[in-house]
């Protein structure tokens, strides 16, 4: 045995044994049992088809969604989770009640940054991309304090796909809501447009109004014909009653001169009296009622067309709905399994070792050279 041959054992115990035997010491005496509770689900969308569809056998199973699963997986790793579950549980009094084990435990008065950190080594992910299942492990030094943790990082994951559902079937009716407020607002004016003009005219329908007058003036024309041929008749003969004939003719000339008068131009208010100033046309008044009939017609129509797309609009965004379905529920934790002081005693050596025979090799190589 030589000095270097002493060196060498010391360094190993220095460098190996020495901290393996502290490790284990620590491992055994102070690290705090740790208690595992597994949860998994996966983020499925319904897609029901319509009664048509059912009908006709098209319909659609339900599938995951890969892009929410990957918000998902995002979201249950994010600093908005580990804070909402902190407020609710408070995370610093489940996770720094081991005092003597100062390695495993989150360190008092911890601010939400150290809180993330500490959740990615408490909470485990596994995420198969090809199937979307995402299952977790949630590590606590009490069983209980496991389960509900996992009950309650489901919880919160279930109202994020629920608020995703809500967001998305917002968005699919928001444009149909419009279009629709707009094409109840395009009615009303329609319909008030044409309500005043028959308020200003005092006529409901001009059209039936000039059908009315055009048969008392058919019938006016009529009886002047008939009161002409009875003056021819009277005439020859010297009958007395001839003066009252040409009378009648005359009464119905006027009538026939005043209901033409009335048919080419008329007063606002209807009167039969002579024409003003502020006389309007019927023609005009014919025009301007099909203007807004065609209006009010183009606006019922356009009315039906976005009350249709609003309905389709609202029927498609309930048949996709998401929803989060768990294939395994929060468990129960009944023995620790971590920390494995087992393998972590193993990494410890077989590192320490191979640090310990990287020296000894470069130190017995710098010994060669000399």
């Amino acid at each position: 045995m030589k000095l270097r041959h002493y060196m060498m054992i010391i360094s190993f115990v220095l460098v190996v044994a020495a901290p393996v035997t502290g490790s284990a010491w620590y491992l055994y005496t102070l690290a705090a049992d740790q208690y595992a509770s597994k949860v998994g689900f996966t983020v499925r969308r319904e897609e029901v088809g319509s009664a048509m569809e059912l009908l006709g056998g098209l319909t659609s199973l339900s599938s995951a969604s890969s892009s929410d699963t990957d918000i998902l997986y995002e979201f249950i790793q994010s600093q908005e989770l580990v804070r909402a579950i902190d407020q609710k549980m408070d995370l610093e009094k489940i996770y720094s009640s081991p005092k003597r084990d100062v390695i495993y435990r989150l360190a008092p008065g911890a601010s939400i940054e150290d809180k993330v950190d500490y959740w990615a080594d408490m909470v485990r992910l596994t995420y198969a991309a090809g199937t979307g299942l995402i299952e977790i492990e949630v590590r606590a030094f009490n069983p209980q304090d496991a389960h509900d943790i996992a009950q309650e990082l489901f919880d919160q994951s279930s109202a994020m796909i629920n608020n995703l559902s809500n967001v998305a079937r917002s968005d699919a009716t928001r444009y149909a809501r419009d279009e629709l407020d707009q094409g109840v607002e395009r009615l009303k004016k329609a319909r008030q447009a044409l309500t005043l003009f028959r308020n200003e005219t005092q006529i409901v329908d001009p059209m039936a109004d000039i059908a009315g007058r055009m048969g008392l003036l058919s019938s006016l024309q009529t009886q002047l014909a008939e009161a002409l041929i009875d003056a021819d008749l009277q005439e020859g003969v010297n009958d007395p009653r001839i003066a009252q004939t040409r009378r009648r003719i005359e009464v119905i000339e006027r009538r026939i001169q005043g209901e033409r008068q009335q048919l080419g131009a008329r007063t606002p208010t209807g009167s039969q009296g002579s024409l003003d100033t502020n006389k309007e046309v019927y023609a005009d008044l014919i025009g301007t009622f099909e203007s807004l009939s065609v209006d009010l017609e183009f606006a019922e129509k356009a009315y039906l067309s976005s009350l249709s797309a609003y309905d389709s609009a609202v029927a498609e965004a309930r048949r996709q709905s998401r929803y989060l379905a768990a294939y395994l529920r929060p468990t129960m934790p009944e023995t620790p399994r971590y920390p494995d002081r087992i393998l972590t005693l193993a990494v410890i050596a077989l590192l320490l070792s191979g640090i310990w025979i990287l020296a000894v090799l470069i130190a017995y190589s710098i010994k060669d050279r000399r």
